[in-house]
């Protein structure tokens, strides 16, 4: 299962930088506005140090990991929704992402030009946010407008919509974000097919000096992409040492990816043996059988248990077959929900 997360914020705040350092994609950087006119994607396989340890406990013949698809946005200005700079062509590439990665500026050099002339990472992230409340509110009033006329004709599907989209409008047009909108599940069903920007997760990304990297803050991934773009065209241990001289644990791409997989409420389960030991994303709270079905239909139309037990447990015990003699690898039914780090062999009969 690979997810999108867009890469977006004002012009000059990093993006392409860091966008370069996560995929070691070469994008083109220039210090000035609209440098990026159209969305570059890489696809970055997910740092896990669990399938290392697999793949050499059951000699696999290959490693496959999990991906995430970043997709760098070219910046948004003031007036987006209105189309000011780029905007309405940028907005409609924020639609086809799964979450929204907002980098904001907070790094001091005069060299670098600001759009606004002065560092100011509340007021950036202020503009951000108006800009896809604004670009929301236009899709909610169109549609607001279509599903109006349709319950004239007591289209009682309409009249539903019509009730959901006044309550949203309301909302949008106090400046709050679409997802902060209590809804019931059946509301929150008619909202999703709507598209909205708002309603994506959010995660914010703190383009911050070398001296304040890795010190992440509630809902905020710190980043230095300096920092970042130097890593990235470093060799494994050598990336590893220059962290430990700076003193950080991970790599801003790894803190990422985290918040990322929490923002968007996924988790991983694993599958190991001679032939492979790969990394597969599902979301919390899945069941086995929607789990088994990320690996192929066949193995959820057929699905009759799933052999079951944390990959720890199973290192601990120097593989399946000591774990199974002790009792470790247990039978679960359809109800489970698989666990993050589960290592898991699934039963079906098709």
């Amino acid at each position: 299962m690979s997810f999108a997360i867009g890469i977006v914020g004002l012009p000059n705040v990093g993006k392409s930088t860091l966008f370069k350092a996560l995929t070691k994609k070469t994008v083109d950087i220039a210090n000035y506005p609209f440098c990026t006119i159209a969305p570059n994607v890489g696809v970055v396989t997910v740092p896990d140090e669990r399938l290392a340890q697999l793949a050499q406990l059951n000699q696999s013949a290959k490693v496959i990991p999990t991906a995430v698809e970043f997709v760098d946005i070219a910046g948004l200005v003031k007036g987006a929704h209105k189309g000011e700079g780029l905007g309405n062509k940028f907005l409609s590439h924020i639609r086809e992402v799964d979450a929204i990665a907002h980098v904001v500026r907070s790094f001091s050099d005069p060299n670098i030009i600001h759009v606004s002339g002065v560092v100011n990472p509340a007021a950036d992230r202020e503009t951000i946010k108006l800009e896809l409340i604004y670009a929301d509110l236009q899709t909610v009033e169109k549609r607001l407008n279509e599903e109006l006329r349709k319950a004239k004709g007591q289209d009682k599907d309409a009249q539903a919509a019509a009730t959901v989209l006044a309550k949203l409008k309301a909302h949008l047009d106090q400046g709050k974000l679409a997802r902060e909108l209590p809804l019931s599940t059946e509301e929150l069903a008619v909202v999703k097919s709507f598209n909205l920007l708002t309603l994506k997760p959010i995660l914010e990304i703190s383009n911050v000096d070398e001296a304040q990297a890795g010190t992440d803050l509630p809902g905020t991934v710190t980043i230095c992409a300096k920092i970042e773009a130097e890593l990235a065209e470093l060799e494994d241990a050598e990336r590893t040492a220059y962290l430990k001289e700076l003193g950080l644990s991970a790599s801003g791409l790894d803190r990422l990816i985290r918040a990322a997989y929490e923002a968007l409420g996924l988790i991983t389960f694993l599958t190991s043996g001679p032939k492979e030991t790969r990394a597969w994303t599902v979301r919390k709270g899945a069941a086995a059988p929607e789990a088994a079905g990320k690996i192929h239909s066949d193995f959820e139309r057929g699905f009759i248990c799933a052999e079951v037990i944390n990959w720890k447990t199973l290192l601990d015990c120097g593989g399946e077959t000591n774990a199974k003699a002790r009792g470790l690898v247990r039978q679960e039914g359809k109800t489970y929900l698989v666990q993050d780090g589960d290592v898991v062999v699934f039963r079906f009969n098709v």
